[in-house]
């Protein structure tokens, strides 16, 4: 049965590691990590590895090949934060890893900078699209990225200006740790350092200019920030059907007849564990939905062109779904209620009298609960302002059981 030894390494190298450490690199019989962590290692030490790329594919038979070997794995800083270390346990199981942590990046950096944990946003850029700050950039708010390269510094400065947030204050925190440990410090708008050292940190304030949108992570934000041809649920009753839905972290949505997306993208934005599937079968609307996703920080919305039910077949099965549109189309409920686990919730809008009549039988069959909302805008009436009616929605909400 495979083991492996997992030993964290900072910018400091052998010198910084504990006996422990060092000792479990002494006596393994082959060591696996990538080039530059092996290059910090002195000899003698085991049959050295380096890293394949793409890592993860190959990782199970670089594991099979070395069975019977002891075997240790070099990470950076903390093996389990954004790390090797987790890979291993989720592919081995935590009784067969053995974690040998130094000093995370993230730990450095607060330390050097005097930020509480608990007033920090952590999040990685390696291997994951920028977008996925969006979230995170609210007033004021602390961050620190991991960074992909040299160059992520200026990408994320890019990004926080386009976002309306150029006044952020940014410090690149190179070799944390290590004899060539340096800081580079400006604003995000006034970014103007070149690419460094690959091996950074980036800390953030985030500072908004006058005039920025605001965009939260609770259910109902503006409906000018999604693109759409009409099709989207308005922003009041947006907020009332995800509270029907109630996203919990790292559950599965399906919505269904997804229009601009804006159901899956506010699951998506409620954690970043949430996942959400956007079905639907106009082409435009479809792309529209990539775009839109990106732009609010959950890329990762999985968009499906196509028609319910048919388009249904084969996703993944979900904790929730929601039926936008489509109510109508034979199948279409059917296939969302038979989906679900028990305790997976069904909510599903009507706008039309026949949709109504549709989601009427479905609640004296199921029950559960039905709410209409009706919503009024203030707008001019001549010189005067008076109350706008929107179209009322009917809700209908099932647990099943």
């Amino acid at each position: 049965m495979t083991e492996v030894t997992v030993v964290g390494v900072g910018a400091d190298g052998w010198a910084g590691l504990p006996a422990a450490s060092q000792r479990a690199i002494a006596e393994s019989d082959v060591l696996l990590g990538g080039a530059r962590h092996l290059a910090l290692i002195p000899e003698p030490a085991g049959e050295r590895v380096a890293w394949p790329s793409p890592l993860l594919p190959a990782l199970p038979g670089l594991l099979a090949a070395n069975a019977g070997r002891s075997i240790c794995v070099l990470a950076s800083g903390d093996p389990m934060f954004f790390g090797i270390g987790a890979t291993l346990t989720r592919l081995l199981g935590a009784e067969r890893v053995h974690v040998l942590p130094h000093p995370s990046s993230a730990s450095l950096a607060r330390a050097r900078l005097g930020w509480p944990d608990d007033e920090v946003t952590v999040l990685s850029m390696v291997g994951r699209p920028i977008e996925l700050l969006h979230p995170a950039i609210q007033p004021d708010r602390r961050l620190l990225v991991l960074s992909t390269d040299g160059d992520s510094p200026a990408r994320v400065a890019a990004l926080l200006t386009a976002r309306g947030y150029g006044a952020s204050e940014l410090t690149v925190l190179e070799q944390l740790g290590g004899p060539a440990e340096r800081q580079l410090l400006g604003t995000a708008a006034g970014w103007k350092h070149p690419a460094g050292d690959p091996l950074n940190v980036l800390a953030v304030v985030c500072r908004a200019d006058q005039g920025a949108a605001l965009l939260p992570t609770v259910p109902g934000l503006p409906d000018d920030a999604y693109e759409h041809d009409g099709q989207l649920t308005k922003r009041e009753v947006r907020a009332v059907t995800l509270a029907s839905l109630a996203p919990v972290p790292g559950q599965l949505l399906w919505d269904v007849g997804a229009g601009a997306g804006s159901i899956a993208i506010e699951w998506s934005r409620h954690h970043a564990s949430c996942r959400a599937v956007a079905i639907e079968s106009h082409p435009e609307r479809a792309e529209r939905i990539t775009a839109n996703a990106a732009r609010l920080g959950v890329p990762g919305v999985d968009v499906v062109h196509g028609r319910a039910p048919a388009a249904l077949a084969g996703l993944p099965a979900p904790s929730a779904v929601f039926i936008g549109g489509g109510a109508t189309v034979a199948g279409v409920i059917e296939a969302g209620w038979e989906a679900l686990p028990p305790g997976g919730r069904l909510v599903v809008n009507a706008v039309t009298l026949e949709s109504e009549a549709v989601v009427g039988g479905w609640y004296a069959r199921l029950g559960g609960e039905l709410t209409r909302i009706a919503v009024q805008r203030a707008g001019p009436v001549g010189g005067f302002t008076g109350w706008r009616p929107a179209m009322p929605v009917t809700v209908w909400c099932v647990v099943k059981p």
